[in-house]
């Protein structure tokens, strides 16, 4: 599943493409569960005509502010894809939702496995959207002291926690297993025990890890790419989580162990990340 870098990326592709267009026609094609709200009909409807006046990130999903003041959330999920092409162009098998744009481009979404889900909000429900999602690790605001009040209010184990939506923006499996590796942290260490210089390095590391994907252009595994059909080149920078069992650690040698923490496999170095 896309994660920070991969969905920002995305965002980057398309924003000068597609801010200040006009979408003159919504098409759903006939798999339309890929809207999750409002009905489609409606969905198709509250669109067509609107002006996207600005295209913005939270965590994993992609948003479309409109000039109605409704804003479209995108959430790519595992195979979902964002193009821009000529209306004219062939479609595809896997073509479920496209926008006609006043410039005779068309932004189309595939989604071969059809985990992917849009939603038009209002301003109201997408202030309420925003508020169920933690804060944004790359944003000034996420600083030492706020992260390690919030580690300290859990009790819980700490791969799980980083991949909670609701407690921090935007981490997966990926950047979740680069980031504990980096810091030198066990990745079933509890969050409330963590010393005031490992959550330090910790903190650095979420940030280190997600720019460091971020200006390659995030981390293609098998099917993501950019809105211009481009792969991410951050596989062969990750450290950790690109290695097979046994594989030897890039800093010690010693053989990587991979495990399953929080129903989410995780490699990790025993050496490197002791539990004590």
């Amino acid at each position: 599943m896309p994660e920070l870098p991969e969905v920002e990326t995305v965002r980057r592709t398309l924003e000068p493409h597609l801010t200040g267009r006009t979408v003159t026609c919504t098409h759903i094609g006939p798999y339309d569960r890929c809207v999750a709200t409002p009905q489609p009909d409606v969905f198709c409807e509250r669109i067509d005509g609107q002006e996207i006046t600005a295209l913005g990130r939270r965590g994993k999903f992609i948003l479309l502010r409109l000039d109605s003041g409704d804003v479209v959330t995108i959430h790519l999920r595992m195979t979902g894809e964002l193009s821009l092409t000529d209306q004219t162009a062939p479609q595809g098998p896997h073509l479920h939702l496209w926008f006609d744009l006043d410039n005779g481009q068309q932004l189309r979404y595939n989604d071969v496995r059809k985990f992917g889900r849009w939603s038009l909000l209002t301003p109201e429900q997408y202030e309420l959207f925003d508020q169920s999602i933690g804060p944004e690790p790359l944003d000034p605001s996420f600083t030492s002291e706020r992260f390690r009040k919030m580690l300290h209010s859990r009790r819980r184990i700490l791969k799980p926690l980083l991949l909670d939506q609701s407690f921090i923006a935007g981490i997966g499996n990926i950047y979740a297993d680069e980031a504990l590796f980096q810091a030198r942290i066990h990745p079933q260490r509890h969050s409330h025990e963590l010393t005031t210089d490992e959550v330090s390095r910790l903190h650095a590391s979420i940030q280190d890890v997600l720019q460091s994907a971020l200006r390659y252009r995030g981390t293609t595994l098998r099917d993501y790419r950019d809105a211009n059909g481009e792969p991410g080149e951050n596989l062969s920078r990750l450290r950790i989580y690109s290695r097979s069992p046994d594989d030897p650690c890039p800093e010690c040698a010693t053989p990587i162990v991979r495990a399953v923490i929080g129903q989410r496999g995780t490699r990790f170095c025993p050496a490197c990340q002791p539990i004590d």
